[in-house]
């Protein structure tokens, strides 16, 4: 169950923020911006709050101005989690809507991607989407990926993981507390040939990643002065590989 730092202070969602648009990708709704004739996509999964919290779209907009084809799907149809509404707790609400759900749905838009003529996909997962783009890492549907805060991540899941990764932790959080998070780092840096990079970000809780919940403003200048805002995508040379930086420094390092 996701522990009550992810859940409470919700962003208040726009169905209409960013400047992409909202098209039907492999039946799921999906925000997407940048142009579709980029070969190189990125791929953002949510928290619980869903695909319409402003600044994860703003995140979108960023990665997109770098060149990239960003796409962010509805993987909960519609429903995100509504901590006011008292009949559906956050552990009701994931019965709908685990993370086994959305890695399957995850699994069609990466196909839909490829049909479109994309040749890499790098995916950042926010807490629930982190769970997710472990999957898709252990399946090697991507050739990169970033997760924030993740929850539902185990060790096990991260021994399965051998493209390069990047795992953003925050320092208060008790699904994913920096003792475990160090462990990830143990099992990454065991792996011989795979790029990592994992930092504990201080003094925040989760959701810092998104940065657009009410009253987070110094939460998010807290994470190394680095705005989720400014995140951009690189590829790298001769591997074709997709990274990660959050300015003015990069969060990414090479073993």
């Amino acid at each position: 169950m996701s522990g009550p730092e992810c859940c409470s202070n919700p962003p208040l969602l726009n169905p209409n923020a960013g400047a992409g648009h909202v098209e039907k990708l492999a039946g799921l709704d999906s925000y997407i911006a940048g142009s579709p004739n980029s070969n190189l996509a990125v791929l953002l999964i949510s928290d619980v709050f869903g695909y319409e919290a402003p600044n994860l779209r703003n995140i979108a907009d960023k990665v997109a101005a770098a060149g990239y084809y960003v796409v962010v799907p509805d993987f909960f149809f519609g429903d995100p989690y509504n901590p006011e509404n008292a009949d559906r707790a956050i552990h009701v609400w994931l019965k709908d809507h685990g993370t086994d759900k959305g890695s399957e749905a995850a699994k069609s838009i990466v196909e839909a991607l490829k049909s479109k003529g994309v040749s890499a996909i790098g995916a950042v997962g926010f807490c629930w989407g982190a769970k997710v783009v472990v999957e898709l890492s252990k399946s090697r549907l991507i050739q990169a990926a970033v997760l924030l805060h993740p929850s539902f991540v185990s060790v096990d899941d991260i021994k399965g993981v051998d493209i390069p990764t990047a795992v953003l932790g925050a320092e208060i959080d008790k699904m994913s507390p920096p003792e475990l998070v160090k462990q990830f780092e143990q099992v990454l840096n065991a792996k011989p040939g795979v790029d990592f990079f994992v930092k504990i970000f201080s003094p925040v809780f989760p959701g810092w990643g998104v940065g657009d919940r009410k009253g987070d403003a110094k939460a998010v200048k807290g994470a190394g002065g680095a705005p989720p805002g400014l995140v951009k995508w690189f590829s790298r040379p001769f591997k074709g590989e997709i990274l990660v930086c959050f300015e003015p420094s990069p969060v990414w390092a090479t073993k």
